[in-house]
């Protein structure tokens, strides 16, 4: 958890405090505001101490029990302000994909240049209906949220327009294992590396791929996507990271530089491609 958003979950604790000790007629025990909505007695710790990130429901009981109703909106705006660097998958998923891919949607129209680094599966801007459908139904099986695969497929599938603008380009790097991740059905891989291999083709795309034989200056580790070099997106298996401060920003610019050492590009990056193709049927 990044510095920055903890200091700012423990200021928010603070605050939280004082609303307890302030209010009105007599100071409130934590035992008390616990026990008027059936917490856990150690919550009021937890969320006191920015040890736990409150919900939005716990942040309105929370101003309503200190006798400070109005005090609900400041509060609200503090944790709105430092959600959104980081988004945690529960919260943004209690609609579905689709309302995640829509944010995507309006971030991909207000950049220009993108940098992306995958290690475990095709990139988003390059997948097949099928392979998209795939990946949302693994997802939504694993954080639990409600199912809206079409929905999402769809709007997946808008943000694709920006690799035929000419205004646009994307400089795409991917580790060979993603080639042969089986996360769908052969079939549906065999499509999407046809796919893939088209894209090699696109002049808004420049694809590269890491060779497994590939000698390495860093680990092939977590994935991201870099918008204009400006504003990087890191996805973790509980949330997702929007990251904008400057150093940070460099620091994701410099590995992707540094993979992008080990990649291949044009004929040989097809070749790689290709290879998976066959190994998927190796009499076709």
């Amino acid at each position: 958890m990044s510095t920055d958003y903890q200091q700012a979950r423990e200021a928010l604790g603070m605050r939280l405090r004082e609303l307890r000790f302030s209010s009105p007629g007599c100071r409130l025990t934590g035992e008390q505001l616990a026990g008027r909505y059936g917490w856990n007695k150690s919550k009021v710790s937890r969320l006191e101490n920015g040890r736990q990130t409150p919900t939005a429901d716990d942040l309105r009981k929370w101003a309503e029990a200190c006798g400070q109703p109005g005090a609900y909106g400041e509060l609200l705006a503090r944790l709105r302000g430092f959600e959104s660097h980081i988004r945690s998958w529960r919260r943004q998923l209690a609609s579905g994909h689709k309302p995640v891919q829509d944010t995507h949607l309006g971030a991909h129209a207000d950049a220009s240049v993108f940098r992306g680094w995958e290690s475990s599966m095709i990139f988003g801007i390059l997948q097949t209906p099928d392979y998209a459908r795939s990946i949302f139904t693994r997802y939504a099986e694993l954080q639990r949220s409600p199912r809206d695969t079409e929905e999402a497929v769809r709007s997946r599938m808008k943000r694709q327009e920006a690799l035929y603008d000419s205004s646009k380009r994307f400089h795409l790097i991917l580790w060979e294992s993603a080639l042969h991740a089986l996360i769908c059905p052969p079939s549906v891989l065999a499509a999407q590396l046809d796919r893939l291999s088209g894209a090699v083709g696109l002049d808004t795309v420049e694809l590269g791929i890491v060779p497994l034989s590939a000698s390495l200056k860093i680990p092939p580790a977590t994935a991201f996507w870099m918008y204009d070099d400006r504003q990087v997106i890191v996805e973790n298996w509980h949330a997702e990271l929007w990251i904008d401060d400057e150093v940070s920003v460099d620091t994701y610019l410099r590995t992707w530089r540094t993979l992008r050492e080990s990649a291949v590009y044009g004929s040989d990056a097809h070749n790689l491609i290709s290879s998976a193709r066959r190994a998927l049927n190796p009499r076709s």
